[in-house]
């Protein structure tokens, strides 16, 4: 009878679990699928299911069972979900299903078997499912390119007498190149660091030694962007185009290996040693389990129903004053999605979209920018465009340029710039995210320009300097 409670009692649990899991799971499947998210992380689940599977197979479970150590992690993934819930933050719910790979991985006790795994490491291993790599852009993009920018110059310094660098702005030989954020070496880092956590999973090191390894990953990886951006700028300064697509990726490809193979080869830590718990699982009063398995099911029920109370909703900001002509050509507002009203409904901020002739005008307005700024290269992709980045412009405002090719084959140049209330001005969503961070500026907008390739060169300048001369930047 006793053992009939305990089977009732992990249904229970494991029930509510579920019932947690069932939203970020979906998210996250959504994420894989939804190119904007340029998410590969159904790989890493591969991966795992991958050396579960081998771990199984190569012999049974040594020692005492270990599964009601995990009860503790359904109450820490209870209250990572309902934060997720509460602050409408969709990847913060997603962490808890890492919690969900450790239960499995002990109740599994993939340990204790001949080919031994880390059940921790899986979990970690697992984050880099989640669509981490816009955020980091967005969070961290900004320091990185000045780190990057920093450490380029000084590989630089010795090969050319008439370097200048100002931030993340490198001269050389006349030419003018910029550290922006795809050169932001988030992709890379995020890259050498999920590698990184792969080992441990083999290797299960102690933490303080998997710790240490995980700093000299990452010094190693802004090495390797910074020989990457080297490699790029000194190319452009003698001549050769290494912007060309295929160039630009066999020299990133190139110097991920460098930085790849000596982790590889250098990185092989000691397993710690296992540690047998004298109490195989957590016993509850017979009397309890029906109210514990209630409670959990009335809690999972809650939660994933609880109201979003966002925190950071935009202040009320005052829509952009648009001109009702531009060169001849009068303003047409394009209303937007319903998606899009809900979204600014649901968060604040604005959002215009004018069309004037051959070009249109899309400026968005928020005091959170970590919730409404992008690239635009996020919308496009989603909106199924093929999107390649030109590069930076300074005149007459900064701005990031994209070419972007629809289903229909039509091409359109893309231009976008943030600019703050006190007059910061960027090409870079992480510098306007990573100001609002710092408190230096919390009112931003986005101004993005876009027109068709075919169009005239000078049309298009002329166009984009009406715009900015009419929002008075």
């Amino acid at each position: 009878m006793e053992q009939k409670r305990d089977t009732l009692l992990w249904i229970g649990l494991t029930a509510a679990s579920v019932l947690l899991a069932i939203e970020p799971l979906r998210w996250l499947l959504t994420s894989w699928r939804d190119p904007s998210y340029q998410s590969y992380g159904a790989l890493y689940c591969v991966v795992l299911a991958g050396l579960a599977g081998l771990s199984i197979k190569s012999s049974p479970p040594q020692g005492p069972s270990v599964a009601g150590r995990v009860f503790v992690l359904f109450l820490l993934a209870a209250a990572i979900r309902l934060a997720g819930q509460l602050l409408a933050i969709n990847i913060l719910s997603a962490l808890a299903l890492s919690l969900d790979v450790f239960a499995v991985a002990t109740v599994l006790r993939l340990d204790r078997r001949k080919l031994a795994l880390s059940p921790f490491w899986m979990a970690v291993f697992f984050l880099f499912a989640l669509p981490l790599g816009p955020i980091l852009q967005r969070v961290a993009g900004f320091p990185l390119q000045m780190v990057s920018a920093e450490v380029a110059c000084e590989m630089l310094s010795p090969v050319f007498s008439d370097l200048l660098c100002e931030g993340v702005r490198l001269r050389l030989n006349g030419v003018d190149v910029l550290v922006d954020l795809p050169c932001s070496g988030a992709s890379g880092l995020l890259l050498l660091v999920s590698l990184w956590a792969f080992l441990n999973i083999l290797y299960r090191p102690r933490f303080r030694v998997a710790l240490l390894g995980g700093l000299s990953v990452i010094g190693v990886s802004i090495l390797g962007n910074a020989l990457r951006i080297s490699l790029l700028a000194g190319g452009l300064a003698l001549g050769i185009d290494t912007m060309e697509p295929w160039l630009h990726n066999a020299i990133g490809l190139f110097t991920l290996m460098a930085t790849a193979i000596p982790v590889l080869m250098v990185y092989r830590p000691q397993p710690r040693a296992v540690v047998v718990p004298k109490s195989a699982v957590i016993k509850l009063p017979k009397g309890l389990h029906g109210p514990v398995v209630f409670v959990a099911l009335v809690a999972a029920v809650g939660i994933v129903n609880a109201p979003k109370r966002p925190m950071d909703l935009s202040a009320p900001v005052v829509a952009a004053e648009l001109p009702m002509q531009l060169l001849g050509q009068r303003a047409k507002p394009i209303a937007l999605s319903e998606t899009e009203q809900r979204y600014f409904t649901a968060y604040g901020g604005t959002a215009q979209k004018v069309q004037y002739g051959p070009m249109g005008v899309n400026i968005v307005r928020t005091t959170s920018p970590l919730r409404h700024l992008h690239s635009p290269e996020t919308c496009l992709l989603g909106m199924g465009f093929a999107v390649r980045f030109l590069g930076t412009t300074y005149d007459p405002l900064p701005s990031s340029v994209y070419e972007a090719t629809g289903p229909d084959g039509r091409v359109w140049i893309v231009s976008v710039s943030f600019v703050s209330d006190d007059g910061q001005q960027t090409a870079s969503v992480g510098e306007a995210v990573w100001s609002w961070l710092s408190g230096a500026s919390r009112s931003w907008q986005s101004v993005q320009r876009i027109t068709a390739k075919s169009l005239p060169e000078q049309d298009r300048i002329s166009f984009e300097q009406a715009a900015l001369a009419a929002l008075d930047l």
